[in-house]
C-alpha cells in the first residue's frame, strides 16, 4: 500500500485503534491528540510526504501497549508500552493494508516513544514532542517541569512555539 506520491488512508488507523479502545474516551482523545499535534508540527516542519504517513500512523497507535501492559504488568509504564505496543501496532496496521517497510518504522517509532535518547529521525522527533505537548498538559505538570521538557526535549521550531503557545510562561 502507498507508493510514492500515494496518501496513506490514517483514518482507518485511528478507527481501528478507537475500537481497540472502545469505551476508554480518555484513552482515545489522548492518542487524537498526540496524532493532532503531529500532523501540525510535521507539516509545518515540511518533512517528507511518506515520513509524514509514518509520523501520522505513529502517533494514532504510539499509545497501543498500555491495554497489554496493564493487563500483563498491572501497570502503563512506558517501558512496558514500548515493549508490547509493536506487535500489536503491526498487527493493526497490517489489517489496513500498510507495507511491511512502513510497518516496520512505525513499530519502531511505537516502542521508542518514551526514550529520549539518540532519537534518530524527525519523525521521531515530533512523535515525542507531540506527546509531551499532550503530556504536559493532561498531567498538569508544574512550570518547572515545562521548562526542562523544552530545554531538553524539543528541537523543532514548531513543536517549541506550539509549547509557548500551550504554556506561555515557559516562553
Amino acid at each position: 500500500m502507498a507508493r510514492e506520491g500515494e496518501k496513506l488512508n490514517v483514518s482507518r488507523v485511528i478507527r481501528e485503534m478507537a475500537e481497540y479502545y472502545e469505551g476508554q474516551p480518555e484513552r482515545i482523545n489522548h492518542f487524537m491528540k498526540v496524532y493532532g499535534f503531529a500532523k501540525t508540527i510535521g507539516e509545518l516542519e515540511e518533512i517528507p510526504p511518506q515520513t509524514l504517513d509514518i509520523l501520522e500512523a505513529a502517533a494514532a497507535v504510539h499509545d497501543i501497549g498500555i491495554k497489554i501492559s496493564e493487563e500483563k504488568y498491572n501497570s502503563c509504564a512506558g517501558r512496558y508500552q514500548e515493549l508490547e505496543g509493536p506487535p500489536v501496532a503491526g498487527e493493526l496496521l497490517r489489517r489496513c493494508g500498510y507495507r511491511e517497510e512502513l510497518i516496520e518504522r512505525i513499530c519502531y517509532l511505537v516502542g521508542h516513544h518514551h526514550t529520549y535518547s539518540n532519537m534518530d529521525g524527525l519523525d521521531y522527533q515530533i512523535l515525542v514532542e507531540a506527546d509531551f505537548l499532550v503530556n504536559l498538559y493532561e498531567q498538569k505538570e508544574d512550570r518547572q517541569a515545562i521548562l526542562h521538557a523544552k530545554e531538553n526535549i524539543f528541537r523543532t521550531k514548531s513543536g517549541t512555539e506550539l509549547l509557548e503557545r500551550l504554556f506561555p510562561d515557559v516562553k
